[in-house]
């Protein structure tokens, strides 16, 4: 089973998606990990993260090492990694490496922006969180403070909401909800309730 879970940033997908890989003892996939690697390799290599050649080699060259990196969470990653995944080469490079994850027995949870649209368009389970920009904006502040790097409250919402509209307007596999997808609103939800709704949808889906 395949279950493909999208939404914008600090939704709460990655905190579900490793719940419910743990739970079904599936490995998981966090698909905007491998953009992210390809933004941190443009970042040190000095390189201009809108260079589209330059980000095509990256993307070729990231290795599943390189995604347990925490440098991978820096602020300047996440802004260019809404940059590099516009490109087209770029995510080319990295559909194959998702779909042979996805497809290897005896299943898998890939969370990401265009997984149940793109990556796993027949994923038996697609999930799309969503939540308010602004209790987003005040996760992510807390998850940057957490790690001791400081956070202003408004310039989170700014840059969340400047993400929003650049992974919603982009040609290539903007952020879309797949038309079969379950629609999980974490506005008011703690990660165990969003854990509980996800597996009450799920025993649905199961064969």
């Amino acid at each position: 089973m395949i279950i493909a879970i999208d939404g914008p940033a600090a939704a709460g997908k990655g905190t579900l998606a490793r719940r419910l890989a743990t739970h079904f003892g599936y490995p998981h996939l966090d698909t905007g990990a491998l953009y992210r690697a390809v933004a941190r390799r443009l970042l040190d290599a000095g390189q201009d993260p809108t260079d589209a050649e330059a980000a095509v080699a990256a993307a070729r060259a990231v290795t599943a090492a390189e995604l347990q990196s925490p440098r991978l969470r820096d602020e300047e990653v996440s802004r260019a990694t809404s940059v590099v995944s516009a490109i087209p080469g770029v995510r080319a490079a990295l559909l194959q490496f998702q779909r042979r994850f996805a497809t290897t027995p005896p299943g898998a949870v890939l969370d990401g922006r265009d997984i149940g649209t793109v990556v796993c368009p027949d994923a038996e389970v697609k999930l799309f969180l969503e939540a308010a920009p602004e209790e987003r904006a005040r996760r992510r502040a807390k998850e940057l403070r957490d790690r001791g790097v400081p956070a202003i409250d408004a310039r989170v919402l700014q840059d969340i909401q400047e993400r929003d509209a650049r992974d919603s307007g982009r040609s290539t596999a903007p952020l879309s909800r797949a038309a079969d997808a379950y629609v999980l609103d974490t506005t008011q939800l703690d990660p165990d309730a969003a854990f509980a709704a996800a597996l009450a949808y799920i025993a649905t889906r199961a064969p």
